[in-house]
């Protein structure tokens, strides 16, 4: 085509005028140059004759009208030709933008979307790149998480049983790798080599008193072995008050301990019983606590702990080699769960005094609940324990920009039995959570920040030993990585209120995502509305337990962690846990048969954390929390310090380390008030700031084999500011009160950043 038009110009400008090199063919079939010269040629000709050079110049232009209109006719045409080809070539893909406002349209019924009416659309103009705002992405976010996407998935995550390292376990664990890998998250497995307990079917447990004797069905998984004998004493719940007031009317030491299921978790109900010399516990559902028949059985772990207690502090690798050894929180006593129809058969024999009509001990049996300490009991249990290979099963979405931080959303797969709230609700919400994001990004244009893990553990009905072989497993650097977990267990309990446990860094955001977030009771109001007129963190927050799934991640790994559960009113735990009776008829009843709807905004509710923690610029980690905590909790030190009156000791110097926390903590609100947040690398900055807070809240002074649970506030042993402002020693006093000074003062160093910016006044 060029070359067509260049013959076009030549002939439009094709003139005898111009000089120029031809070759004319020879009588002998060669060519040679004739040049043929301007009207001016003679004169040139003549001075070649004189000896001069020839000169090869146009001469004069000589043009009329209409040869300059087609010569600029023809540029023309030839600008606008290569115009065009070159618009073909460079033009940019197009990508079809997002629409989140309100769609007119009908509404597909299997998604609750909106499917635009067929109309003739409009010339496409030039693509954009598309921009999505935190309200677009809300939008999104919850278009594609509804009851209906939920009615395939739960059915789909459903077993009839599911115990850790069991074949269904194993299977399933292959069908959320095939899953991840079909959503191209690289998925990848973390494999364990972990011990289990289990009941030796060959010689089950046993309990005999008197004429009423009975083999148990259920069982407490870590329990010592062995058989004993001693006087049968009723104990309540086990709490250390209860304990107490039995302790003034009976001899506890030797005894065999009955105790109603609840208020604490059966590892610390037998951690209260052996430290006041109990020889064993057997423990019950009452129909006070649990309304359900009389003759369903617990199951449940005793393990002061998480993890596998044959390698305290240390992944159960099957290439680790380490001498054997135990972790501290395994129970020195027998354990063992009963039937509440057992219960009674021993509480009609009981004997003995009557326990105070205001100490709560009586329950709903038709017995007396008396105290005890007449009758001999004897308890056997012959647990067995098993090897069992375990896979924790994980996935990736990768940041944009920080693609080495991430948060992590996690799910429990085994249960006892079918497990269905346990369980199948977690495991659902966590493979539809990556669906959806996964679709946001290829579909939607979402580009989050920093990366989402989702990880699908086993073993967790043994005290979350999957988890936390995973944390050990990468302490040394998770810190670094990992700025949030975000617990899917138990997420739904019910219907009608809401209870949330977190590290205080994550109370802000909470706050805002209930704000959020519709009411999944009444989608007129947001969640934040069903606090009433209460303040919302008295209304919602709860301590975090140690049977909590996220305890390790913040008690032992020091990472910021979460856990929430929409429950019926009134009430704050699931009945049917650790039972048979987790099933899926029995989850629609306490849902008020919305089972759909409720897992629905769980799922919404977690992704929308999740969302605002991986889009912002900044970390939605709110520095400020803990100021009102350390505040109450150090002078509860000091309390204790000035009851004792010792004048070699003085909290001055741990009040000090949190004046210097305070301050580290208003120095990164300054920073980021001064700070330009749409600079990448000052947010960055910003962001290991905050991360440094809670790892560094964990005591460099105990050992992880010993003391797992090393976190300065929320942990469990002597090094915490709980247990100092009761320690009685005056020495244990005075050194633990140093550590925790120093654990203090280092978290803020840490927050400051650079070291000569450092405020040691100690």
């Amino acid at each position: 085509m060029m070359d067509r038009m260049r013959l076009m110009f030549n002939g439009v400008v094709k003139s005898e005028r111009y000089s120029r090199f031809t070759l004319q063919p020879t009588e002998d079939g060669g060519r040679h140059a004739e040049v043929k010269l301007s009207d001016d040629a003679t004169d040139d000709a003549t001075d070649m004759e004189a000896g001069g050079s020839p000169t090869f110049r146009p001469a004069p232009l000589q043009r009329n009208r209409w040869t300059l209109f087609y010569i600029a006719l023809v540029t023309v045409l030839v600008f606008v030709f290569g115009f065009l080809i070159g618009f073909a070539s460079h033009r940019p893909s197009q990508v079809e933008p997002v629409n989140c406002g309100t769609t007119t349209g009908m509404t597909t019924p299997t998604t609750g979307m909106t499917t635009p009416k067929k109309e003739t659309p409009p010339p496409a103009a030039p693509a954009q790149k598309v921009q999505l705002d935190w309200n677009d992405i809300t939008q999104l976010l919850t278009m594609k998480l509804t009851s209906q996407t939920f009615e395939k998935t739960l059915t789909e995550f459903a077993l009839p049983s599911r115990s850790a390292g069991s074949k269904d376990d194993m299977n399933q664990a292959d069908h959320i790798f095939d899953e991840f890998k079909k959503l191209e998250m690289e998925p990848w497995n973390d494999v364990h080599y972990v011990k289990l307990q289990t009941p030796d079917s060959k010689a089950p447990n046993h309990v005999v008193c008197g004429s009423v004797e009975f083999n148990t069905a259920g069982y407490l998984a870590y329990s010592a072995t062995g058989k004993v004998q001693g006087k049968l004493v009723y104990g309540n719940y086990g709490r250390p008050e209860d304990l107490e007031v039995v302790k003034k009317n009976i001899e506890l030491n030797s005894s065999v301990l009955l105790l109603r299921a609840g208020k604490i978790s059966f590892a610390e109900q037998v951690a209260n019983a052996a430290k006041k010399g109990v020889a064993a516990v057997l423990i019950y559902p009452d129909p006070q606590d649990y309304s359900y028949v009389a003759d369903t059985v617990l199951y449940g772990h005793v393990h002061l702990g998480s993890g596998d207690p044959y390698t305290p502090g240390f992944p159960s690798f099957n290439h680790t080699q380490f001498p054997p050894t135990q972790s501290s929180g395994l129970p020195k006593i027998p354990a063992q769960t009963i039937t509440a129809n057992n219960a009674a058969a021993l509480l009609k024999k009981i004997g003995g005094p009557a326990p105070d009509a205001s100490s709560g001990f009586k329950g709903k049996l038709d017995v007396s609940y008396n105290l005890g300490g007449i009758e001999d009991i004897t308890v056997e249990v012959n647990n067995m324990l098993v090897d069992r290979e375990i896979h924790n099963v994980f996935g990736v979405i990768k940041g944009f920009i920080d693609p080495d931080r991430y948060v992590v959303l996690g799910a429990q797969r085994d249960a006892w039995g079918e497990g269905y709230a346990k369980a199948t609700v977690g495991t659902s919400i966590l493979m539809e959570l990556a669906r959806a994001v996964h679709k946001m990004i290829e579909e939607d244009g979402f580009r989050p920040r920093r990366s989402i893990v989702f990880a699908s553990w086993s073993a967790g009905e043994y005290g979350s030993v999957g988890a936390t072989e995973w944390l050990e497993a990468h302490m040394s650097s998770i810190d670094k990585n990992v700025f949030t977990y975000i617990s899917l267990d138990g997420v739904v309990m019910g219907r009608g209120s809401f209870i949330a446990s977190a590290s205080p860094l994550l109370y802000s955001l909470l706050e805002r995502t209930m704000k959020e977030v519709k009411n999944p009771v009444n989608s007129r109001v947001m969640m934040y509305n069903m606090t009433g007129n209460d303040p919302w963190e008295t209304k919602v927050m709860r301590p975090m337990m140690m049977d909590d799934p996220a305890y390790p991640f913040l008690a032992f790994a020091g990472i910021p962690s979460v856990s929430f559960h929409f429950i019926s009113s009134n009430s704050e735990s699931y009945m049917y846990y650790g039972t048979n009776l987790d099933n899926r008829d029995n989850f629609s009843y306490q849902t008020n048969h919305r089972s759909g709807e409720m897992v629905a905004a769980a799922a919404q509710f977690a992704g929308q954390m999740a969302l605002r923690l991986v889009h912002d610029h900044l970390l939605s980690l709110d520095v400020s929390s803990y100021k009102r905590l350390l505040t109450k909790t150090v002078k509860g030190v000091s309390n204790q310090v000035k009851q004792l009156s010792q004048k070699d000791v003085s909290a001055t110097w741990l009040f000090s380390a949190r004046g210097s926390f305070v301050r580290a903590a208003d120095s990164i609100a300054n920073a980021i008030k001064n700070t330009d947040l749409s600079d990448d690398e000052a947010c960055r900055i910003l962001n290991s700031r905050i991360m440094r807070i809670e790892h560094t809240l964990l005591s460099p002074y105990v050992s992880p084999v010993k003391t797992p649970f090393r976190h300065l506030l929320f942990g469990r042993g002597p090094h915490t500011l709980a247990s100092i402002a009761e320690t009685a020693n005056v020495t244990e006093l005075h050194t633990q009160l140093a550590l925790a000074t120093w654990n203090l003062q280092g978290c803020a160093n840490a927050m400051v950043g650079n070291i000569w910016d450092l405020d040691n006044q100690i």
